[in-house]
């Protein structure tokens, strides 16, 4: 045997040794392929997120040309959002972006491989990640809301638009397991002040008219509408029995103020979203999501509809409007 036809066996030998140590590096130029589930009540027909999609250009992803997106959208159908997720994992996508607890739960429970980026409100602490600061699993994301207890800074916000109310409402989907844990510290923050709530469980949409009728009864004064993606679906009919009842009300998302409420307070969502597609792409470019804390919000949104307050016979103290974001007029 000469000397080069040893060459050519220890070459072909230490190939096949290392080829196994190389296999599980992804090839070059793969386009990665990601799910997004979106838990909420948009319809198949559109099923993207404009903002996501942005900020993924901004970072150089170009849906269709240097990535792929599994849409699915579950229109708030606890075992849709199951399915599809199931769904996504099966088709080996790369990553999950999760919109929606529901949908942050759903994705959780079908992989604890397939990297997973949330965006939910309430406290993902310990439903989806054991901590903020370190998630530890396969999970990461972001969050609408610093804590249930957010929902006492609207209270604060509507005492203020409507000095000498005593009575306020606190509206929430009957169907919402997470029920007792808004309603604590709004009633803690309301018996602080002396003002008596009235927390209004309602089967939506079709309980809400009647609910609507029994607050005027009661002689309520005002109306916060709870965080629930089923009440979010509601807002424009919410806002306007609100109108028509006469009760001043804030939600949390500017939607809300958009569609006729009051005032909306909450997290600027789109900076959220965009902080989200961050997410993503570092973990497409190696990381792990146990090592990326999950975010919380930076930037709230004061929104103030004044043609609503005019209707309901209020002047908006100039202290509240120096705080709005934007003012509607």
């Amino acid at each position: 045997m000469t000397r080069r036809t040893i060459g050519l066996l220890v070459t072909f030998i230490l190939g096949l040794l290392v080829a196994p140590l190389a296999a599980p590096a992804q090839p070059a130029g793969k386009v990665p392929r990601i799910g997004v589930l979106m838990s909420g009540g948009r319809p198949p027909s559109s099923c993207s997120n404009p903002v996501f999609l942005r900020e993924l250009r901004t970072l150089g992803y170009v849906e269709g040309q240097n990535i792929l997106i599994e849409w699915r959208c579950a229109e708030l159908n606890a075992e849709r959002t199951r399915q599809f997720a199931g769904t996504l994992v099966q088709l080996g996508v790369d990553a999950i972006v999760a919109n929606g607890h529901m949908a942050a739960l759903a994705a959780k429970a079908a992989t604890t491989t397939i990297p997973i980026v949330f965006i939910a409100g309430g406290d993902p602490v310990p439903e989806l990640v054991p901590s903020l600061a370190r998630p530890g699993g396969n999970v990461t994301g972001v969050s609408y809301l610093p804590g249930w207890d957010f929902f006492a800074t609207h209270l604060e916000r509507l005492m203020v638009a409507v000095p000498g109310i005593t009575r306020v409402a606190l509206l929430l989907a009957a169907e919402d397991v997470y029920n007792a844990v808004r309603i604590t510290p709004v009633e803690r923050a309301a018996q602080a002040v002396g003002v008596h709530l009235h927390p209004v469980e309602v089967a939506v949409p079709d309980g809400l008219e009647a609910a609507f009728s029994a607050m005027t009864r009661q002689g309520v004064g005002g109306l916060l509408v709870g965080f629930d993606a089923t009440l979010d679906r509601h807002h424009p009919q919410i806002a306007a029995l609100a109108a028509k009842s006469r009760l001043p009300s804030i939600a949390e998302p500017r939607a809300f103020a958009e569609q006729g409420g009051l005032m909306s307070y909450g997290a600027a969502r789109g900076d959220l979203v965009r902080r989200a597609a961050t997410h993503l792409d570092k973990i497409l470019k190696g990381a792990k999501p146990a090592d990326l804390p999950v975010e919380q919000p930076a930037t709230f949104e004061l929104v103030i509809n004044l043609k609503t307050a005019q209707a309901l016979g209020l002047t908006i103290p100039p202290a509240l409007l120096f705080q709005a974001t934007e003012i509607l007029r």
